[in-house]
């Protein structure tokens, strides 16, 4: 392959950072725009291991500069059929991280690219021993292809011409699991190919759950399964329902006991809390607890601005990833928003308070209508206390858990003073429905005081407020 190629190949260059010092080049990404696509296509409309770029090529951009991509990749076989193009779609991911000096990142539009200055120096002046690396890997590990063609697009304005027409498909795909749910099957899927990246990621695909990545859903995994019974691609048996509210299923836990190598025995589907699905890197959005509002905020890759908490996407990025299972932070495909059981153990669309402008208008058709108003934006709080206020003003259903949460905390109150005069000797320090505790004040001329716990699970039986003698 050295022969070949001007760069090796092979699975040990997974997960491979290229750092910005180290970056010749830098393709797609958060600050450019690019997309990877698959089409299945009849034998006779495929040049099998041709090779099209429009656009400039790696010898003609500037060091250090970031540049737009789209990769298309037509491929024909007699068993290609249109369920597999999601699946040949990953595994360029899979494949271009293979190739040393390259770093290959997410995927569909959100794709991200960067080539190393080692790379170049080493003789990669072009994208086509690239292109011609990935058909013939396509070609080598799936053996249903025949045949197949690439086409790389460096040409923003070819890129930004396809974009609607490239979304489209996307959400065509997405569309046809829309009438399937998951007590309708017997059987889900997982996909271990940001193991790489993640190594006790658990990635479970189900009708009502679709991949962390949002490219690959329950139809897509049981023709990856068929074609490749040794790809990443796997069937899980459901086995017994443990807790349907939840999404918790035998199957599922003995899947994630023996895919994280022990370190998660429990996972369930629809829960942001308790024994959350973990996450991987590749996620389009992250979900975030709000422990001042206690609701769940949303934020994706696109915004580029700060959530009311104060932190952007690549932070809280940071904090969730790695194939984690972080109570209050939640990695998930966008297409989960439209799922019947989005986070339904902790409130659904009633406990979110917060999305981007955009995020909100591209799932606003699966918002319920009583609460779509209610959510608020960017445009309506940038901090925390005009957050609070939007929703006090909207009457959000969460501002009935403050009251709840009051009551419960005024009632225990009462019923541990020894007297109406007496201050509290011992009181029961009472816990939301999220497991988190309530901000109290602490009387005294002090003020009060606030305690922020991060990555914190924490069980309290009671605390002991005593009166100081003076």
């Amino acid at each position: 392959m050295a022969e070949e190629f001007p760069f090796e190949i092979s699975p040990m260059f997974e997960g491979e950072r290229i750092r910005k010092n180290d970056m010749y080049v830098e393709l797609s990404g958060p600050k450019s725009i690019g997309y990877e696509l698959v089409r299945a296509k009849p034998m006779d409309e495929v040049e099998d291991g041709k090779f099209t770029l429009i656009g400039p090529d790696l010898s003609e951009m500037e060091e250090g500069s970031r540049y737009p991509l789209a990769m298309i990749y037509k491929i024909a076989g007699e068993l290609v059929e249109e369920d597999l193009e999601s699946i040949v779609e990953r595994r360029n991911h899979d494949f271009q991280n293979y190739l040393q000096g390259l770093m290959h990142l997410n995927q569909r539009y959100d794709v991200w690219v960067r080539v190393s200055k080692d790379a170049i120096d080493k003789g990669l002046t072009s994208f086509e021993p690239v292109a011609k690396a990935i058909m013939m890997l396509f070609k080598n590990e799936l053996p249903f292809i025949e045949k197949v063609e690439a086409i790389y697009v460096t040409d923003q304005a070819e890129i930004k011409k396809e974009m609607d027409n490239v979304k489209q498909i996307y959400r065509d795909r997405d569309d046809r699991t829309r009438n399937l749910h998951d007590e309708d099957v017997d059987t889900f899927y997982g996909c271990s190919l940001c193991q790489s990246f993640a190594p006790s990621n658990v990635c479970v695909i189900t009708p009502d759950r679709i991949s962390l990545c949002g490219a690959i859903n329950w139809f897509d995994g049981r023709a990856a399964a068929k074609v490749d019974p040794e790809g990443p691609q796997f069937p899980i048996p459901k086995g017994d329902v443990i807790d349907e509210e939840s999404g918790e299923y035998t199957g599922v836990n003995d899947i994630a006991k023996s895919l994280s190598n022990g370190e998660y025995d429990r996972i369930k589907l629809h829960s942001f809390f308790e024994s959350p699905h973990t996450s991987c890197g590749c996620f389009e959005v992250v979900g975030f607890y709000i422990p001042e509002v206690d609701g769940i905020g949303w934020v994706d890759r696109d915004f580029t601005g700060t959530a009311p908490n104060g932190l952007p996407f690549s932070t809280m990025a940071g904090q969730t990833g790695g194939g984690k299972q972080v109570v209050g932070f939640l990695g998930v495909g966008i297409n989960y928003f439209r799922s019947p059981k989005f986070i339904q153990s902790d409130g659904g669309w009633s406990r979110v308070v917060w999305m981007p402008k955009h995020l909100k208008d591209r799932v606003m058709d699966d918002i319920p209508d009583d609460v779509a108003d209610k959510i608020a934006t960017e445009d309506d709080a940038a901090d925390l206390d005009s957050l609070k206020e939007f929703l006090d003003k909207k009457e959000h259903p969460i501002v009935e858990r403050w009251e709840d949460e009051e009551e419960e905390l005024e009632a225990e109150e009462t019923s541990t003073q020894t007297t109406p005069a007496a201050a509290p000797t011992m009181m029961q320090m009472p816990v939301t429905a999220t497991g988190a505790m309530p901000m109290m004040p602490i009387s005294g001329n002090s003020g009060g005081v606030k305690v922020i716990l991060k990555n914190a699970k924490i069980t309290i039986d009671k605390v002991i407020v005593s009166k100081k003698n003076e």
